[in-house]
């Protein structure tokens, strides 16, 4: 695609601070959500942190030429609900997750080093366009309920439920969408640059609105943003490192296996993820990551940057569609804003106003803004088979194979084991792409 600035481009100083808070924008509401859904006390501002220091760490193994930003892995939840329930203590369970993501890491270290070895044609070969475009559009497709599902709440809740009314929540969400779309469609120069920072603002803004009308009426329907957040500030991160010191005395040899049965399948499945996230940004920036800096490289930065990130934030880390998804829609493409960015989410993790201030920013806003994010990695996805010819029966099958079971929200479970539907819907992809492979085109 067009790109405005590219891999290795340098915008200026001020520009490139807005470009690295609109990237700290798109990955914020996932970053923290991790450590909300998993609970037991994990801090938003540590996990942020993580995020960053991760992200640093990815930067320095793919030598500076992979534009996205790492943030807390939802494909891990079910295994850091393992690591708290693993019959040890909270503290216990900090040391789990720590231990947890060093088995994921080690992973990605032995494919990483067959990569190296065995080289990456066979991975073309194996994940053709036909096979990797389905899967990348299905990433988005996949997150487009909780996209959907952000669109109609708000942050104030009631017993768990939104007191705020679906259709504010939803008018606040597609103001932000809209102007979103306008920004990027008629924008001249910087407004083209950073529309998510405009819309949020502007979604922001109206929910603002809302919600003071629900506090001066004391109607609930109206309230939107929770301002209370700013009474219950927690001004120092939280690091999992010292809440894991005191648990480490309780792993014995069978905590350390529930962790490993836990954490290790779930690396593997995140690796076929891993090249679909990596062949969708290669496309985006015209260059192939699988080849240049290499898949061995974005594996070991993935990787070690996930350890780095759960030492700090309880949370192993991964590429972020967000974070991809804003590349395509600004065509910013500069590693330095990533750079940046990872450099501003560690210093605000420490700035505990700025924090909760990113942490009210209403669901339905958030919700507008994924829509356009998530909708830019399934198109970006079907760009990718846009040479393909589906009038071949061969290939037709294969694409309908993995959207149909993707979408479908096919999966397998082995015991405490989890296919997502995007691992399984790839692997079938593959299988059938094997299967048909020996038809000659017509």
């Amino acid at each position: 695609m067009n790109l405005i600035y590219g891999v290795k481009d340098k915008p200026t100083f001020g520009k490139l601070l807005v470009f690295a808070f609109q990237q700290l924008l798109a990955i914020l509401a996932a970053t923290i959500a991790v450590p909300s859904i998993v609970g037991n006390g994990m801090s938003h501002s540590a996990a942020l942190f993580g995020a960053g220091v991760g992200t640093l760490v990815y930067l320095l193994f793919t030598k500076f030429k992979s534009p996205v930003f790492l943030g807390s892995s939802f494909a891990f939840i079910n295994s850091m609900f393992a690591a708290f329930a693993g019959g040890v203590t909270v503290a216990g369970g900090y040391a789990g997750l720590i231990i947890g993501a060093a088995f994921a890491g080690l992973v990605y270290v032995v494919l990483a080093i067959i990569v190296k070895a065995a080289g990456v044609k066979w991975i073309n070969k194996l994940m053709p366009p036909v096979v990797i475009g389905p899967t990348v559009a299905l990433i988005g497709l996949s997150l487009a309920g909780a996209a959907i599902n952000d669109l109609q709440v708000g942050k104030v809740m009631v017993d768990g439920v939104s007191c705020a009314s679906v259709y504010l929540c939803v008018l606040c969400g597609l103001v932000t969408l809209a102007t979103i779309i306008l920004c990027s469609v008629y924008g001249k120069k910087m407004t083209k640059l950073i529309p998510f920072i405009i819309g949020i603002l502007a979604g922001y803004a109206l929910a603002a609105i809302f919600t003071v009308i629900g506090i001066t009426t004391k109607n609930p329907a109206f309230m939107i943003i929770d301002f209370s957040t700013f009474a219950n500030m927690k001004w120092i991160p939280e690091f999992t490192f010292i809440q894991a010191i005191k648990g480490f005395a309780e792993v014995d040899a069978g905590y350390l296996a529930t962790i490993a049965v836990a954490y290790v399948p779930v690396a593997f499945v995140v690796f076929a993820e891993h090249i679909a996230d990596h062949k969708n940004l290669s496309s985006i920036i015209g260059t192939e990551l699988l080849e240049e800096p290499g898949l061995h490289r974005t594996l070991l930065g993935d990787g070690i940057g996930s350890v780095a990130g759960a030492i700090f934030g309880g949370c192993p880390n991964t590429t972020y569609g967000e974070s991809v998804g804003c590349v395509a829609i600004t065509g910013n493409a500069s590693v330095i804003t990533i750079l940046v960015t990872a450099i501003l989410a560690i210093v605000a993790s420490f700035i505990a106003p700025f924090v909760t201030f990113l942490a009210t920013i209403p669901n339905c806003v958030m919700g507008g803004v994924c829509i356009a994010l998530y909708g830019f990695i399934a198109v970006s996805g079907l760009k990718m088979i846009q040479n393909v010819d589906l009038g071949e029966n061969k290939n037709l099958f294969v694409v309908a194979t993995i959207l149909i079971t993707g979408i479908g929200g096919f999966t397998l479970t082995f015991g405490k084991i989890t296919l997502t539907s995007i691992a399984c819907a790839l692997i079938l992809g593959i299988l059938v792409n094997l299967m048909v492979s020996g038809k000659k085109a017509q």
